[in-house]
């Protein structure tokens, strides 16, 4: 595993194929009658990478992303509680788009589904051209609604999520996750989860640097995994093995626990010899590989976010020796778990050196 890992980076993806000082193209969607808060953020965190850090520090700015806010009809959109918001274009006027953005709908989405049927033509479309498509809290139904998540990994809002299960059961649901990737398809688990796969994806595609600074020049805290607040769980290379799937289940809801290849290979219903073969062949990891990594991305996002001694924290994901913890972690980061905190810990603007240029001028 490369350095510098963080929790979007740990992620078993390929990266996007682009070069480093590309700009990137966003479009994001707002809907009438939904939570405006859905597209602002996103608007907001892709327009100030490479921007607002590079001011404060007296730096030239560099623009990562250049966002076009649109609408169905390009006119300007209503939300949810009477914020109007001007859009650029329509959705049919959209010319370029590297990232697509769907903003969360009202609640009643039966209702927007019929409304708004022509947008899942526009979602697949751009999906099929290469796009990463993300769809914001409830505005998952719509990638739901347009076939990209079956056979699929997604999350939703918990409070829609009994309703998504029964509406799209090809869907692979786990809306204990705040944000899922899946073959180019994003979801968020939330209104504020927004945030949480805005910043993803400036990881993703500009690197983490650029992200811990577009956070901190924000005041925003880096991307949140799951709803546990520290059980991170990497995804692996889509498959259809299902008896592998349901063993992966029962190891990321276990992986802090003892996990022997003898009673993952039953629970499995093979050979042990067998099961790490099919294992490996279904993930690209041997069992013990992949038992390591959840536990390792689970430990740096426990570093990032919190105050806990590392012991404490090797404890939590699963090693009871420190020293082998921290050799793990350090073949997987390239760094000691102390070294990894002082480095990716979130907000640490206070080793900022004092601004440049147009604060000073100020």
């Amino acid at each position: 595993m490369p350095d510098d890992q963080s929790f979007a980076a740990a992620l078993p993806f390929v990266p996007p194929e682009r070069l480093p000082n590309d700009v990137i193209d966003v479009a994001v969607l707002l809907l009438d009658g939904g939570y405006a808060s859905t597209g602002v953020a996103p608007i907001e965190i892709f327009a100030s990478a490479g921007v607002i850090w590079n001011w404060l520090s007296g730096v030239d700015q560099k623009p990562r992303f250049r966002v076009k806010v649109v609408s169905r009809s390009g006119r300007k959109v209503d939300g949810m509680f009477g914020l109007s918001i001007a859009t650029d274009c329509a959705i049919d006027e959209v010319e370029k788009a590297d990232i697509v953005v769907i903003s969360a709908s009202s609640w009643n989405l039966q209702d927007r589904i019929v409304r708004d049927g022509s947008l899942m033509g526009w979602i697949r479309k751009w999906h099929a051209k290469g796009a990463y498509v993300v769809g914001i809290c409830s505005a998952v139904a719509f990638l739901a609604e347009s076939g990209l998540l079956d056979g699929r990994t997604a999350t939703t809002h918990w409070g829609v999520a009994d309703m998504f299960r029964q509406r799209y059961p090809a869907v692979r649901w786990h809306p204990e996750r705040f944000v899922t990737e899946d073959e180019r398809v994003l979801c968020s688990g939330g209104v504020y989860a927004a945030v949480d796969v805005s910043l993803y994806l400036v990881e993703k595609f500009c690197g983490r640097e650029v992200a811990l600074q577009t956070a901190k020049s924000l005041c925003l805290g880096m991307p949140r995994s799951c709803q546990s607040g520290y059980s991170a769980v990497p995804q692996v290379r889509p498959h259809s093995d299902e008896r592998i799937r349901e063993v992966e289940e029962h190891v990321r809801a276990n992986y802090a626990r003892d996990l022997p290849i003898a009673r993952l290979a039953e629970r499995a219903a093979m050979g042990p010899r067998n099961f790490i073969r099919r294992f490996k062949a279904a993930t690209g990891f041997v069992p013990g590989a992949y038992v390591q990594m959840l536990r390792v991305t689970a430990a740096k996002e426990l570093l990032e976010s919190g105050n806990e001694t590392v012991q404490s924290i090797a404890l939590k994901v699963g090693y009871e020796d420190q020293a082998f913890f921290r050799r793990v972690f350090k073949r997987q980061t390239g760094m000691t778990p102390a070294e990894y905190r002082g480095r990716f810990a979130q907000l640490a603007v206070s080793r900022a050196e004092p601004a440049r240029g147009p604060l000073r001028a100020a």
